[in-house]
């Protein structure tokens, strides 16, 4: 048996391929080596993964996550996953590789994920060549469902709001700022609480406002991070994540905008991702 994991803060989509060629589906809470040590993440995994997978026949673990950036965090996941799978080879990559792959393939390209978080890499073909260092939600994340809530709510708390979507947001959120702040200064993971809210914002994305939110959120994505790669205006620009998915539309307005060409567009990598192992291994 062989496991394919693409893993987020929140979730991890797994893709179990079984002897026969059968491939199955398995999701797990997701996890972050810069939050959680390996004693959390194997928590996590024996209480989420369902019964009937039989973990000591597990051979393969193809393994890639959030916050995976070097051999230190890496091998905090690798621990946890070698004690669930007792009997696998482990391979721990970060989320970026696996967006490359999904989106690219074998071609060269720039890969970006657009999600609770944002980053973005240089791809040749084989391996990540350049990435603009992602800061994380304290100091980073442009473009992000993050960068997206937080710019609403600074729009709610500094009175920016024109009426109908102030009314529309009270109703929408109704335990009101200070209840809003109590959750997200109290919340171990405010990051993902922020980004909450781009379900308000979706619902409203035919808004001028609720539009000039994102389409801001994104251009500063792609001026501080995608136009720093050489050679981006010849190469197709591709995303992952339901930020970029969801308001693709929005997304292709500010890439045309900078005379940047759009390449994929996918919500999650994962199936991209085992076709990729599967034609890799037969090859």
């Amino acid at each position: 048996m062989v496991l394919i994991a693409d893993c987020g803060s929140t979730k991890a989509d797994w893709k179990v391929i079984v002897p026969s060629g059968e491939i199955q589906d398995q999701s797990t809470r997701g996890f972050n080596p810069f939050i959680l040590d390996s004693e959390a993440i194997e928590k996590i995994l024996l209480q989420d993964f369902d019964d009937y997978l039989n973990k000591p026949k597990v051979a393969e673990v193809f393994f890639y996550g959030a916050g995976c950036s070097d051999e230190y965090r890496n091998n905090i996941v690798a621990t946890a996953l070698q004690k669930v799978f007792p009997n696998a080879k482990i391979k721990v990559n970060h989320d970026l590789l696996a967006s490359a792959r999904a989106l690219c393939g074998t071609s060269p390209g720039i890969a970006c994920i657009l999600g609770t978080g944002s980053n973005s890499c240089l791809y040749d073909g084989i391996e990540v060549i350049d990435n603009v260092t992602n800061m994380g939600s304290l100091m980073g994340d442009e473009g992000s469902g993050y960068h997206l809530g937080k710019e609403l709510l600074r729009g709610y708390f500094y009175r920016e709001m024109p009426e109908d979507i102030l009314n529309a947001f009270e109703e929408f959120c109704p335990i009101g700022k200070r209840g809003i702040l109590n959750n997200t200064y109290d919340s171990p993971t405010p990051n993902v609480y922020l980004a909450s809210f781009t379900k308000f914002i979706s619902q409203h994305k035919s808004h001028p406002y609720i539009q000039n939110i994102v389409f801001n959120c994104f251009d500063e994505f792609i001026t501080k991070h995608v136009q720093k790669y050489e050679g981006n205006i010849n190469l197709k620009i591709n995303f992952v994540g339901s930020i970029a998915f969801h308001f693709q539309e929005i997304l292709k307005s500010v890439l045309a905008s900078h005379n940047l060409k759009i390449g994929k567009v996918i919500q999650k990598p994962i199936k991209s991702l085992v076709d990729f192992h599967l034609k890799m291994a037969a090859e």
